[in-house]
């Protein structure tokens, strides 16, 4: 028996989730309990859970209000596989995906997995650098780490800033406390704690 190759290797994974979509006679927040708890029981352990966070649809106008949160999980498998759970929790919460930024019942966003950057620097680059109107009609058709406009959302730093504030982000070089810091402060503003 090969010791090293029967170790099971556990990740640290920042996840984002939301909601701003009603299904049957649950709320935002209902969806946003029933999504942890799936995902404590299929993807790992929950380690870290931020406060619940009223946040203004993206891009402004577009929807309904959002409730936000974020979590630290402690996850096996690769990140294909991880990415393959949460999409399986968003269809069992009647997530569809027809339309990009649309109304949904959940949205689960895997943020990072520790400081792995996935697939490449390069792509990450071309889909950070990306112009907000091709941001609008495209979405990577592979999964991309760490998330590469979670620098520019409050809606995503703001929960973080409760659960990772000293994580450090592989490219850009700054902890998340830095780079929620550099947001506008409007943008900042409109995070109410639930």
């Amino acid at each position: 028996m090969n010791a090293q190759r029967d170790q099971i290797y556990f990740h640290s994974c920042i996840v984002a989730i939301g909601s701003n979509q009603s299904l049957k006679s649950s709320s935002s927040s209902d969806l946003l309990g029933s999504a942890i708890s799936r995902i404590a029981a299929s993807v790992g352990p929950i380690t870290s859970l931020s406060r619940f966070f009223i946040t203004p649809a993206f891009p402004k106008g577009s929807g309904p209000d959002f409730v936000n949160a974020a979590l630290v999980v402690r996850a096996q498998g690769s990140g294909d596989e991880i990415l393959a759970k949460v999409h399986s929790i968003e269809q069992k919460l009647g997530r569809i995906r027809d339309t990009r930024w649309a109304q949904r019942t959940i949205d689960i966003d895997l943020i990072a997995i520790g400081q792995n950057v996935v697939p490449n620097r390069e792509i990450f680059k071309n889909w950070q650098l990306l112009p907000f109107s091709q941001q609008m009609k495209i979405a990577p058709d592979q999964l991309i780490l760490p998330h590469p406009r979670m620098q520019d959302r409050a809606f995503v730093l703001g929960p973080m800033m409760d659960i990772c504030p000293a994580w450090f982000h592989p490219i850009i070089h700054q902890s998340v406390s830095q780079m929620y810091d550099a947001l506008d402060t409007e943008d900042k503003a409109e995070l109410i704690p639930l």
